[in-house]
């Protein structure tokens, strides 16, 4: 392989034959699918039969970062899990970030690609190219940071990196994470429970190979004039000082803070919970990914209800605040960091969990369960002690918590008496803390990503709004977006927003750039930088044109497994209570997604994404258009 920012290997393993074996693919295959989940996707439809239960052994995990992993520049030690989802029955689609991804560069492969089932618990041991599949049992049941810690011991080497599922995984909860550093998460989709259900309890990487750019002068050139301008981009410097729930006021202040299961968009007791108020309280320190110099990472220390929350976890992002605090009507930031902890102990997706904790406790009030289904607990709008407890419980899968490690969508079946009408979810997964009544252009992404509803597929309204950042709107005119509209509208040239701006986080996701770092308009870089970072790192002369094709073949990629499962239009949805009028006194009162104009809106998507109106999916010359002839649909 001539490319040195690549190893040039690809790892397979079978854990039902307990084989591995090494695959050299040629440098075309990483120009034309670049890493993260457009080479994940090649392998699960080229391998992997139509319809299997997520559960099954023939469910294939892939877990890739990408051409550019590892580089000495912020923003690019992030990887992608993909495998069906266990919670939505669609393609499953989660990104990491932490040292873990550029650790695996070190150790010499540039992706995994996982099948079968061990008879017993293992975990993969990745040093400097060579591969052991190592007994796990001991490790089996124990939370993240005690097998971070076992692990090390046993190799005699803290330097090591371990990507794991937490019990939450080995206990099949359908919206499990994979965890690493106890606290860096591929999150969404339920990944860590189709680990868990391979018995594969972890991936642990050691390696001293380094990633060189084939410009090494412009690479650091690049990542020196980024550090600099942190303090000249507002958004990204309140990130690094106060995390991701810097922004909790703003989101309040134009009711966009979902409150209490969604029914509101502001909380009372926002500024509790705020990033400003972690770091002046809770906050220990700042942590960073490999690199990078942003340093976004929360690392906190408190207690609740005489529980220490250990820095060992971390500390809640925005989206965690949101879920398990404003979701479930919580204004206490040391009973959100405790469920924060509980989660990354046990590896589960916050935003899943706290959604699915605001469902529960809507239903409750509503009269649908009661103390002998939660098992005595008040499981009620506020109760911040109810909240941990259910946390808990769902990670252990102990009584009512056995049926929420459903997600969502399925305990609501469960539960029935038209407890449906209190979901969130698309496509089964439970959305994130943005709110598409207020950002419009959100419910068109919810509705149709071919991962259920989420928050980093696409740019949010504001930066394209009047009264942006002028660096924000001098960005989006790169990617062809010129004309700036009017604050919380939605219309045509929203939708063409929205998929201009889809296709560059798509890069972001094949190519593993950070989206807090490297984006299209309030991030670090911009898309330009983007281009350019693949041209320094491989020598490549690849154009905006080319990196956002790659990108589209990934979504199409996406969109083809769904297909095959039996999604299309129909399932490109948003829940009932979107269309349901926002509470409250505040700026978003009565404001609602209309499904009507929904509907037209998809029409349109579907036209610039080159899919068909009446189904959404691609056609077979939108597929041989992007060298995707060989896909079986």
């Amino acid at each position: 392989m001539a490319l040195k920012c690549i190893n040039g290997k690809i790892l397979h393993v079978d854990l039902t034959k307990g084989k591995t074996w090494i695959e050299e693919p040629p440098e075309a295959f990483y120009r034309m699918y670049g890493g993260g989940s457009g080479m994940g996707l090649y392998y699960i439809l080229k391998e992997m039969p139509a319809k299997v239960d997520a559960f099954s052994p023939d469910n294939i995990l892939t877990l890739f970062p990408s051409v550019p992993t590892g580089l000495p520049i912020s923003g690019l030690s992030r990887l992608t899990a993909n495998a069906k989802s266990p919670l939505t029955g669609a393609i499953g689609d989660s990104q990491c970030g932490g040292f873990f991804p550029a650790k695996l560069k070190f150790a010499g492969f540039d992706g995994i690609v996982v099948r079968g089932k061990a008879p017993k618990p293992v975990y993969l041991w990745i040093n400097n190219g060579e591969v052991e599949i190592r007994d796990a049992s001991h490790l089996w049941g124990k939370l993240t940071a005690d097998v971070d810690a076992i692990i090390k011991k046993e190799l005699n080497d803290t330097g090591v990196e371990i990507l794991q599922c937490g019990p939450a995984g080995e206990k099949l909860v359908r919206f499990a994470a994979i965890m690493n550093m106890s606290q860096r998460a591929n999150g969404r989709t339920g990944m860590g429970a189709v680990m868990g259900s391979k018995n594969l309890k972890a991936v642990v990487a050691q390696g001293n190979r380094k990633m060189t750019p084939a410009d090494p002068a412009g690479m650091a050139a690049l990542f020196k004039e980024g550090t600099k301008r942190i303090d000249d981009i507002p958004d990204v410097k309140g990130v690094g000082i106060n995390g991701t729930a810097d922004c909790v006021p703003w989101q309040n202040s134009v009711g966009t803070l979902p409150t209490r299961n969604f029914n509101e968009g502001q909380f009372e007791e926002f500024m509790n919970i705020a990033g400003e108020t972690m770091s002046s309280t809770i906050l220990k320190r700042r942590d960073t990914c490999f690199s990078c110099t942003v340093r976004c990472k929360r690392v906190v220390e408190t207690e609740f209800m005489g529980q220490k929350v250990l820095p060992i976890y971390g500390g809640p992002e925005y989206e965690t605040v949101g879920t398990l605090g404003s979701y479930c009507g919580v204004g206490d930031l040391a009973a959100v960091a405790l469920g924060n902890q509980l989660c990354n102990a046990y590896g589960i997706d916050t935003i899943s969990a706290g959604a699915t904790v605001a469902f529960a406790m809507e239903c409750y009030e509503k009269g649908l369960i009661n103390k002998q289904d939660t098992g005595g607990i008040e499981l009620k709008f506020g109760n911040s002690e109810a909240m941990v407890k259910t946390i808990e419980m769902i990670g252990t899968r102990a009584g009512f918590g056995n049926i929420l490690a459903e997600g969502s969508a399925l305990a609501a079946r469960k539960i029935g008496k038209g407890a449906e009408d209190f979901l969130i979810t698309c496509k089964g997964q439970e959305a994130p803390a943005h709110m598409p009544q207020v950002k419009k252009s959100l419910g068109l992404i919810y509705a149709v990503n071919p991962f259920g509803a989420d928050h980093q597929s696409s740019e949010h309204d504001p930066v394209y709004e009047a009264g942006a950042n002028p660096l924000f709107l001098e960005r989006l005119t790169y990617i062809g977006l010129k004309d700036i509209q009017s604050p919380f509208s939605m219309n045509m040239e929203k939708v063409r927003f929205v998929q201009k701006t889809q296709l560059v986080f798509s890069a972001t996701d094949v190519y593993n750039f950070c989206q807090f770092v490297w984006g299209p308009a309030w991030e670090l870089y911009g898309t330009d930088e983007m281009v350019k970072t693949l041209q320094l790192a491989t020598g490549w002369d690849i154009t905006l044109e080319e990196m956002l094709t790659v990108a589209e073949r990934r979504l199409n990629m996406l969109r083809v497994f769904n297909l095959r499962e039996g999604f299309d239009r129909k399932d490109d949805v948003l829940p009932k209570k979107f269309a349901k009028p926002l509470q409250g006194t505040g700026p978003s009162a009565g404001v609602v997604v209309d499904p009507v104009e929904m509907e037209k809106y998809k029409d349109y998507y579907y036209e610039l994404a080159g899919w068909e109106k009446s189904t959404g999916n691609p056609s077979r010359e939108k597929l041989a258009s992007l060298d995707l002839d060989w896909v079986v649909i």
